[in-house]
C-alpha cells in the first residue's frame, strides 16, 4: 500500500468504533516483539490540559537536545501530527512501512484470538509504540491517553512516570459519572513505584489519587502542596523543595495554563538526574516559546479558536477571555458533538456580545438547528466568518469541539 492506501485502510477501521481495553493492544504488540517495553515514556491523563502540557515537555526536551517523541490525539492539520518526533510529524514513508508491516497482524487478531477486530485508536497506538521503541528509538516520549486510563489503548507500557493534567466530567458513559470516578479511571494507569504528578482542586479526586498512589508505593506530587507557583506580574515564578524558577513567561494566556506548565515543571525536576541538559535557561527559553495549535491561537490579529469542549475547558476560555479582553466586544462562535454538555456550555458563553451556534462537516456534529432556541442559528459557519471585521475592538472567538477547530483552521491557514 502506498501512503493514501495506508492512511484509508487506518481511517476504515472507525468503523469499529471504540472499545475500551488492552488485550488486542497487548497481542498486536507481542507479535511485533513489544516494543514498547523498550520506550522510555512519560504517560499523560486528564480531562483537559493534556496536549499543552505534552507541547511544553516536548518544545524543552528538544530545545535541551534529546531527541523526544510525542503522542496526541486528535490531530487539527494532518493526521500525521499524532505521531511526532522533535516537534516533526512522522514522514509519510515511515508511516506507509510501518503499516505495511502490521497490517497481515492486525487482520490476523479476530481469526486467531477470542476477541473482535482492533479499532482505529489501537492501530495508532500500536504503529506509535512500533516507532518510538524500534523504528525510530527516542530518548524520550510524551504519550497522551485518549479517554480516560485504565481501560486506554496506551496504558500498556510502564512509565518514567504519570501526569493528570485535571479531572472533568466527560465521556461519562465510558469513566463513570462522578469526579471520583473518572479519577479513579484515570489512576488506572499507575504501575508500581511510578511518581504520579497531579493538579485538582477537589478533594474528592485527591483521595483517589492518594489512595492509589499509596497502594502502589507511588511517589505523589499534588500542585498546592508539593510545588507551586506564584503570579508575577506577567509572568510566574515556580517553587519546589526550596527551588525557585523565575521569570517564567508563556506564551499561551490563562491560569490554567501556568498550572499545566507547573505540572510539566515538576515532571522536569523528577527527571533532572537523567536527563541533565534541562537548565533553566533553556525552560525558560523553550516555555516562553511554546504555543499548542487550537488552544488561544490567533489565526487573525482579532480572531481566536480554541478548542473548548467540555464544561471545564469552556469556563477555563470564559476566564480568559474576561481577564485578558474585557476591554473587547467579544462575538463567538460556537460548534459541538453530539454527547456534550452544550446547554451549560452555551449557558456559560452567552454572556458576551454575541453567540452564534452553527455546524460543520462531522458524522456527530451537532446540526445547527439541533441547539436550544434563544441563540443565533447559523447553518453555515462562512456566512459567520464573512462579517468578521478587522476592528482591533472586537475580539471574535471560534470555539467547541477539536474537530470543528481542525476543520476551521485547515480552511482559514491551508
Amino acid at each position: 500500500m502506498n501512503y493514501q492506501e495506508s492512511l484509508d485502510w487506518i481511517h476504515s477501521k472507525l468503523k469499529f468504533g471504540i472499545k475500551p481495553g488492552v488485550s488486542r493492544v497487548e497481542w498486536l504488540l507481542n507479535e511485533l516483539g513489544n516494543p514498547q517495553d523498550r520506550v522510555k515514556g512519560i504517560h499523560i491523563v486528564g480531562t483537559n490540559g493534556k496536549g499543552s502540557t505534552v507541547n511544553y515537555l516536548q518544545n524543552t526536551f528538544t530545545a535541551a537536545g534529546y531527541e523526544v517523541g510525542t503522542f496526541i490525539s486528535p490531530f487539527i492539520m494532518d493526521f500525521r501530527e499524532r505521531i511526532s518526533i522533535n516537534g516533526q510529524m512522522i514522514s509519510k514513508e515511515d508511516l506507509t512501512l510501518m503499516v505495511n508491516r502490521i497490517k497481515p497482524i492486525v487482520e490476523r487478531l479476530p481469526l486467531e484470538t477470542p476477541w473482535e477486530a482492533a479499532t482505529e485508536f489501537e492501530i495508532i497506538t500500536v504503529l506509535m509504540f512500533l516507532y518510538f521503541g524500534e523504528v525510530h528509538p527516542v530518548d524520550i516520549a510524551f504519550i497522551e491517553a485518549g479517554m480516560g486510563g485504565l481501560h486506554d489503548s496506551t496504558n500498556v507500557f510502564t512509565p518514567l512516570a504519570v501526569i493528570c493534567t485535571s479531572i472533568g466530567l466527560d465521556h461519562q458513559a465510558y469513566l463513570g459519572e462522578t469526579h471520583a470516578a473518572i479519577a479513579q479511571n484515570k489512576a488506572g494507569v499507575l504501575k508500581a513505584g511510578v511518581p504520579l504528578i497531579y493538579a485538582t482542586d477537589r478533594e474528592d479526586v485527591a483521595d483517589v489519587f492518594e489512595k492509589r498512589a499509596q497502594e502502589l508505593a507511588c511517589p505523589s506530587y499534588r500542585l498546592g502542596r508539593d510545588f507551586s507557583y506564584r503570579d508575577q506580574g506577567a509572568g510566574f515564578d515556580f517553587f519546589y523543595q526550596g527551588e525557585c524558577i523565575e521569570g517564567i513567561d508563556l506564551a499561551m494566556p490563562g491560569q490554567h495554563q501556568r498550572a499545566n506548565a507547573s505540572l510539566a515543571l515538576m515532571t522536569m525536576q523528577l527527571l533532572k538526574e537523567q536527563y541533565p541538559a534541562l537548565s533553566k535557561e533553556i525552560i525558560l527559553s523553550a516555555l516562553s516559546r511554546s504555543c499548542w495549535l487550537g488552544r488561544t491561537e490567533f489565526i487573525r490579529p482579532n480572531l481566536m479558536i480554541d478548542g473548548a469542549h467540555n464544561n471545564e475547558s469552556v469556563q477555563v476560555l470564559v476566564e480568559v477571555l474576561q481577564s485578558t479582553y474585557a476591554d473587547k466586544e467579544i462575538h463567538i462562535l460556537f460548534a459541538a458533538i453530539e454527547g456534550k454538555p452544550v446547554t451549560t456550555m452555551l449557558e456559560m458563553l452567552n454572556q458576551f456580545t454575541s453567540l452564534t451556534v452553527t455546524s460543520f462537516q462531522f458524522p456527530m456534529a451537532i446540526k445547527a438547528e439541533a441547539y436550544p432556541k434563544g441563540y443565533n442559528h447559523l447553518p453555515s459557519w462562512q456566512d459567520w466568518l464573512e462579517r468578521v471585521e478587522e476592528d482591533g475592538d472586537k475580539l471574535y472567538v471560534i470555539t467547541g469541539s477539536l474537530y470543528f477547530i481542525s476543520e476551521i483552521r485547515q480552511a482559514l491557514v491551508g
